[in-house]
């Protein structure tokens, strides 16, 4: 069985194709012009894990949505979504090269959060699962952050790294799940498909 990977994610491709879950991508457009249906933008007061999760099941509703409309496969969809969570704030990707660095001053030598939400939506069907790891950072010097960002890494990415990159040795210890921490827990992923009837 196939599902359908709504997600621009590369992480997340790797991942599925890692344990041998064929997919087909739904590609939702790139900012400025996204789609209003998965407004990223989180609600005042909102907690992160309640952010990611909704942001995650809007993205699984939308995708859903695509296939009606496009009259693709009737297949499930998975959709995903990553942020961060450190002294009570949800920080997700930088907004440039000044925002990341400042990202990874705060988190040098601190402990975060990093909280990946999946949805998987079929047949009127939605539900979600949640995974949440602790991360604590060794501490970076202005000169590591620097030589970091300019290498392009921290781009794209909630909290400004991705561990599978040069960032990996950043991180001095790692509580919970390292592919969740990717982009894609595949423990909770693979549970949450096999409870749709797939075999993976």
């Amino acid at each position: 069985m196939r599902i359908h990977l709504a997600s621009r994610s590369p992480r997340r491709r790797e991942l599925l194709a890692q344990v041998g879950i064929a997919f087909d991508l739904i590609a939702f457009r790139d900012p400025p012009r996204e789609d209003p249906e998965i407004d990223e933008t989180p609600f005042p007061g909102e907690a992160a894990d309640a952010y990611v999760v909704r942001v995650a099941r809007a993205k699984a509703e939308h995708g859903q949505r695509i296939v009606g409309w496009r009259r693709l496969a009737a297949q499930p969809v998975l959709a995903a979504d990553t942020t961060l969570e450190f002294a009570g704030e949800i920080i997700g990707k930088p907004d440039d090269a000044e925002h990341a660095r400042q990202i990874l001053h705060r988190l040098s030598g601190q402990t975060h959060r990093v909280l990946t939400a999946v949805a998987v939506a079929d047949a009127g069907r939605i539900d979600c699962v949640l995974s949440a790891s602790e991360v604590r950072f060794a501490r970076l010097d202005a000169d590591t952050i620097a030589r970091y960002v300019a290498s392009g890494e921290a781009f794209d990415k909630a909290g400004a790294y991705g561990i599978q990159g040069r960032a990996g040795a950043f991180v001095a210890h790692l509580a919970g799940s390292y592919t969740g921490v990717m982009g894609l827990p595949l423990y909770e992923t693979t549970q949450l498909l096999r409870s749709f009837g797939l075999r993976v």
